[in-house]
């Protein structure tokens, strides 16, 4: 595998290293690339979720967090300089291989420092039972991108405030949980992060591309669409129904449904869900003109695979989140 490595050391915002990861899935023709990036405090969200639910805007401007969207699946993640991101650009295509793949892998690296580490549920790299990476994917033609956290030593107090609405219960209980749940792989290392960062990538990688200049101005034009206010905040009107459940296996799922005379006449899906098929043509489409009724909308979906649009996701879910 090769390591991508930039001609400077200029210190980038998030929206910078997504661009990177595209610019390399669409014009490297690598079999696989990696490489590793650190930000100042910024909370990422995902592409399918509406950011005035995830992200504690007023925590984030009054301490100077950045926020931005990204092209992939999945739940909101903070990061900060204490907090590693990994990004794993491959020519397979196969969700479920590529996923399972690359999580083995990071665990496989992990576990040559001495670290009870594994793979995890649907996207996470677990130590003891407690998380300390969250990973997401998604598709360029040819290319899968796959890119996630690697928790080193990151300030788990402004990872609950930045992505939990303000209240102070809220945020007391989310504090206490996610030190239950999330741990920081410094606590079972006695190497330093750059000492680790070195060790992945002679673990991961035994060839290396620097990109040039000109390379690195591709980029910050593919960049331009990531700090865009429209693909950041999104276009997201409003709706006369919204249901909101979670999947034992796809994920959170929120439907908002337009309706007029108890039929369907628009519909989004927001969530942290994984988005492996053509959302709009493969399922939404088949639900505009048809009858809010659980019979009408099975019968719209006869013969779709939901598990081929939705990962991992079942009728008999789709239809729970949509009429619960």
């Amino acid at each position: 595998m090769k390591y991508i490595e930039l001609p400077e050391g200029k210190v980038r915002r998030l929206s910078f290293y997504l661009a990177m990861e595209e610019f390399v899935a669409r014009h490297l023709n690598e079999a696989e690339c990696f490489f590793m990036w650190q930000v100042n405090p910024t909370v990422i969200f995902g592409r399918n979720q509406l950011i005035e639910n995830e992200v504690n805007l007023d925590y984030c401007r009054t301490n100077h967090i950045e926020t931005y969207r990204r092209k992939s699946g999945g739940g909101c993640v903070y990061a900060d300089w204490s907090n590693i991101m990994f990004s794993y650009i491959t020519q397979d295509i196969n969700v479920r291989f590529t996923f399972d793949k690359y999580l083995r892998m990071v665990a496989h690296v992990l576990r040559k420092l001495g670290v009870n580490a594994e793979a995890s549920g649907r996207n996470d790299i677990h130590i003891n039972g407690k998380k300390v990476s969250g990973n997401a994917f998604y598709h360029v033609p040819g290319k899968s991108i796959v890119h996630g956290t690697m928790l080193f030593n990151t300030d788990l107090e402004s990872l609950v405030r930045a992505i939990t609405p303000s209240n102070e219960k809220l945020i007391s209980k989310g504090v206490e949980s996610v030190r239950q749940h999330v741990t920081n792989l410094s606590e079972y290392l006695s190497i330093d992060i750059e000492e680790f960062k070195t060790f992945v990538r002679q673990q991961m990688c035994d060839e290396m591309i620097t990109l040039t200049s000109s390379q690195v101005r591709s980029i910050e034009e593919i960049e331009k669409e990531y700090v865009s206010d429209s693909f950041i905040y999104g276009n997201n009107p409003h709706y006369t129904l919204i249901k909101r459940g979670r999947t034992v296996s796809a994920g959170e799922l929120e439907i908002r449904m337009e309706l007029k005379n108890g039929v369907i006449k628009r519909l989004n899906v927001m969530g942290d869900y994984f988005l492996v098929g053509d959302l709009d043509k493969e399922l939404i489409a088949r639900l505009y003109d048809v009858p809010y009724e659980e019979t009408a909308v099975r019968s719209a979906l006869k013969g779709v695979r939901l598990e081929d649009i939705i990962l991992y996701l079942s009728e008999d879910e789709w239809i729970q989140v949509m009429f619960s």
